[in-house]
């Protein structure tokens, strides 16, 4: 009976089956550091006892799951009394990912990338797949091209015309067998066993919800992204939308039809007209100016000829604290102020206390009652980058050198949003801009396929092959449109520097023609210049789906 009670303990703590994932959920929420437990001693258990309790006891049989590349390394369950207290410590209570293992000698080094934004796409499309396997993980599967993603929440661009899949990006991750994407987020790192720990996405139906894996990595590239910042505001995060994914616009695409149509309903007040009608933007930078910009364009060309009895309440405010569009030129700035209010945008100066779900108050008491509310206020680290525990740049991001190494650990790299140089470099943290990102990308994609040549690929082989020279980065100026085929080029390399300035007409074909020149694949670029072509004759479609 001893005994018994022994095994049972002893099953209750690997688990079963379901136990596996419990004890994994438990993993990581230490730290991905692996649970002990102690066990009684059984040295002085006979094999002549009564073990018919324990001999029932099966081994599992190896699982195979639905994502390429991925199986369950053969999970013991204690299969053998006189191997409780030897495999109780590794095999029953360690609980194994399933996943990708380490490369073997004579396989292609495995670059492992996390995210698909500006940076870590620029980087895939560049890498030569013919030295690495590359695996992609990340919780969407394309990329956005953001400077016009303004224009989709308005009906000036479709959707899929900002949205570029990863596979047409790096097209080995459909078509070689050992290179991947993975629909994930990434969860925790283990830079000393050279893993990251993943997580699925949502409950999709697979054998366990959430479910986690781990894919072991020769180099990692870190390209997370960034979140939006909301500086600990009461309600920001429950009541406004953002800007920065294709949802994010359809959201706010459906919210401003909906409060449309709502307006006509009859026995609607008329303060309640107005308060459905508001849409507010908070922040003043060029998401929010060109998104203020679109809405004005949309209210004066489409919605007064398709909503004519609730045109004269609808309206455009824009709230920041200082000015807007502050890195470009004084007169660009003036410019855009002008212009803007010309188009119908109230300028308001003030700071957001706290946000309600029909109301937000601003510092000095005033309320301002809306039915849409943009927010757009900057970007910062994300809780994921948080979590790593890696050495932080000002700001918060993840600290690089001048090679974008993350320099107290190995055959990490960092790029993007996400990362920042390190203070001791005596490198300014470059902006949040996609051209930043962009140009990390080409650079580290070049540093990888040079040292690739050299054998240097694998993990910790690279040490003593030299990286060449450090990243550099020259700003090639702003762009913004503010509606109505006006928009600003500054084409200054930075804030306090001289350079060619323009606004108007011909700024706003520059700002489309570069812009469409940017556009990843000439698919989508097919796309963007049929939507405008199909907008400039028929207007705007207005028909809310979903």
């Amino acid at each position: 009976m001893a005994l018994a009670r022994i095994a049972r303990s002893s099953l209750k703590r690997s688990g079963g089956t379901t136990g596996y994932y419990t004890s994994e959920k438990d993993m990581l929420s230490e730290g991905l550091s692996t649970r002990k437990f102690s066990s009684p001693s059984l040295e002085n258990v006979k094999v002549g006892d009564n073990l018919s309790y324990l001999s029932s006891i099966r081994r599992v049989n190896q699982m195979s799951f639905g994502s390429r590349g991925i199986s369950v390394t053969p999970q013991y369950q204690c299969p053998a009394p006189l191997r409780i207290v030897e495999e109780s410590d590794t095999e029953c209570d360690n609980p194994r990912y399933p996943g990708l293992e380490e490369t073997k000698p004579g396989e292609k080094p495995r670059v492992v990338v996390l995210g698909t934004g500006w940076a870590a796409c620029r980087f895939l499309k560049g890498l030569d797949t013919k030295i690495y396997d590359v695996v992609c993980i990340s919780p969407r599967n394309h990329m956005v091209f953001t400077p016009l993603l303004a224009s989709t929440c308005v009906g000036t661009l479709e959707f899929r015309s900002v949205a570029e899949p990863v596979s047409r990006i790096q097209s080995a991750m459909a078509k070689d067998p050992n290179s991947y994407f993975y629909l994930a987020s990434c969860t925790g790192i283990d830079a000393d066993k050279h893993e990251v720990y993943c997580e699925t996405v949502g409950n999709v139906g697979l054998p366990y919800d959430p479910y986690r894996f781990k894919v072991a990595y020769d180099k990692l590239v870190i390209a997370a992204g960034a979140e939006p910042l909301t500086f600990g505001i009461k309600g920001v995060k429950e009541h406004a939308f953002f800007l920065r994914e294709v949802n994010h616009a359809q959201e706010i695409r459906k919210k401003l039809l909906l409060n449309l149509m709502l307006s006509e309903n009859p026995g609607i007040s008329e303060d309640e007209k107005k308060r459905l009608l508001h849409c507010v933007v908070i922040g003043g930078g060029p998401t929010g100016v060109e998104f203020s910009g679109e809405l004005s364009d949309f209210i004066m060309r489409d919605v007064s000829e398709r909503y004519s009895h609730v045109k004269d309440y609808i309206r455009v405010t824009l709230i920041e604290a200082n000015e807007i569009l502050s890195s470009f030129d004084v007169g660009l700035r003036q410019y855009a102020t002008n212009h803007l209010t010309k188009s119908g945008v109230r300028l308001m100066r003030g700071v957001v206390k706290e946000v309600h779900a029909k109301k937000l108050v601003l510092n000095d008491g005033t309320d301002v009652p809306y039915g849409l509310l943009v927010w757009s206020t900057g970007v910062g680290p994300s809780q994921f980058v948080k979590s790593l525990g890696l050495p932080a740049s000002p700001g918060g991001r993840i600290g690089v050198d001048e090679w974008m190494r993350v320099p107290s650990v190995e055959d990490v790299f960092a790029l993007g949003d996400c990362a920042g140089f390190l203070e001791q470099t005596g490198r300014q943290v470059l902006p949040a801009l996609a051209q930043v990102a962009e140009r990390q990308g080409k650079y580290l994609v070049d540093l990888f396929n040079r040292v690739g040549k050299q054998n240097g690929g694998k993990a910790l082989s690279a040490k003593d092959i030299p990286l060449g020279e450090p990243f550099v980065y020259k700003h090639l100026g702003s762009m913004a449109t503010v509606g109505r085929y006006k928009a600003l080029v500054d084409l200054r390399q930075s804030k306090d520097a001289k350079g060619i300035s323009l606004a108007g007409f011909l700024s706003w074909m520059i700002w489309r023609s570069a812009y469409l020149t940017r556009v990843i694949s000439w698919r989508n670029r097919f796309y963007v210049a049929i939507n405008w072509a199909t907008t400039l004759v028929f207007g705007r479609d207005n028909s809310r789906i979903g």
